[in-house]
């Protein structure tokens, strides 16, 4: 007898295919800060606009690669929240956080809404907080947190300062979870996507490493994605550093609040991951129509199709259940009450 097909949440989905006035508002925001002038007001964005972005793009493929479910956030190449000051970050991160509640609001079944938060550089994270608390009052289920809100500089604290700690009580209270994610590079030595974001990931699993804050949080979630950047790769230096720094091992010590998501793509990546990571700690992702759009020539296949890598992998019905689905129900409780109040 068949199997029935699993429930499919994707864990990262980007509206990166917004309405061409939304982008083009943000150009006239910037002119405007620049020239010490007030921005224009935000344009008026008609549900067909975003019918019309959403179904020849991503409601589309979401469809035909198999997927049901889509956590969906802004953009994160154009978060920047080092641009302006915190009024201009506000007021951008609003304006696209409500871009995705009309999306959720138009396709519930399909979509839920994770923000993004105004951090900019020189600001504490209180703008950040009541964006955060806002959104989930509109039915958003996490967040997308910047561990590098300057774009590229690492000038900030690590993510076990307390400087931190407001935000991660807000999500505690709230029970969200964030998905660590940086935005553009404002460094030319470091590619947004090639190295910028991959080692964005990599910092942050370190810095979560050398200090002890799930002792402190325990209910704090974290996802890293794009398949944990170069950890999995190297996970024998990070199991060997914990004990170096005399550090418990990572199975306790960071792997009850961290998880790694499945944007890794070619078979090859997603079979280290599934073989290195416990499955408990993967959740399926695409990042599609995202950072790489283009056919693989050696499969003919998109980069970005990840459901294909995963339903390859050998592994049971179960484990291949958890990852499409019940490890995102768990980490994001939210959704997965949404999900049991539709009856899935």
């Amino acid at each position: 007898m068949t199997a029935a097909k699993p429930f499919v949440i994707d864990c990262h989905g980007h509206y990166t295919t917004a309405p061409p006035a939304h982008d083009a508002w943000r150009e006239a925001q910037k002119a405007a800060f620049k020239a010490g002038t007030a921005a224009p007001a935000y344009p008026a964005i008609s549900d067909d606009d975003i019918r019309a972005t959403i179904e020849a793009n991503q409601l589309r493929l979401i469809r035909e690669r198999g997927a049901d479910h889509t956590i969906f956030s802004p953009r994160a190449s154009t978060m920047a929240p080092h641009f302006g000051d915190q009024a201009v970050a506000q007021v951008w991160a609003m304006a696209c956080n409500d871009l995705i509640a009309r999306v959720c609001g138009l396709y519930p079944e399909t979509f839920t809404g994770v923000c993004m938060l105004p951090q900019s550089p020189a600001a504490d994270l209180t703008a950040s907080i009541a964006e955060l608390r806002r959104c989930v009052g509109m039915g958003f289920v996490g967040c997308n947190l910047n561990p590098d809100p300057g774009g590229g500089h690492f000038a900030h604290p690590p993510l076990t300062d307390s400087y931190w700690f407001p935000i991660y009580e807000a999500m505690c209270e709230l029970d969200v979870p964030a998905m660590i994610h940086v935005s553009g590079s404002c460094n030319a030595a470091l590619h947004a996507t090639g190295a910028y974001y991959i080692a964005a990931d990599t910092v942050a699993f370190m810095q979560l490493l050398e200090g002890d804050l799930f002792a402190r949080f325990p209910g704090l979630r974290f996802i890293i994605p794009h398949g944990g950047g170069a950890v999995p790769y190297h996970w024998g230096r990070y199991r060997g550093l914990a004990d170096m720094l005399k550090k418990p091992a990572l199975d306790g010590h960071l792997m009850n609040n961290v998880w790694f998501d499945t944007c890794v793509y070619h078979q090859p990546g997603v079979n280290l991951l599934a073989e290195v990571i416990a499955s408990k700690n993967i959740l399926f992702g695409s990042e599609m129509v995202g950072a790489v759009r283009g056919i693989d020539p050696t499969t003919g296949q998109y980069f970005d199709d990840t459901k294909r890598y995963v339903d390859a992998l050998p592994i049971d019905d179960t484990t291949r259940a958890s990852i499409f689905s019940g490890n995102a129900r768990t980490v994001f409780p939210r959704l997965d009450a949404k999900l049991k109040g539709m009856g899935l």
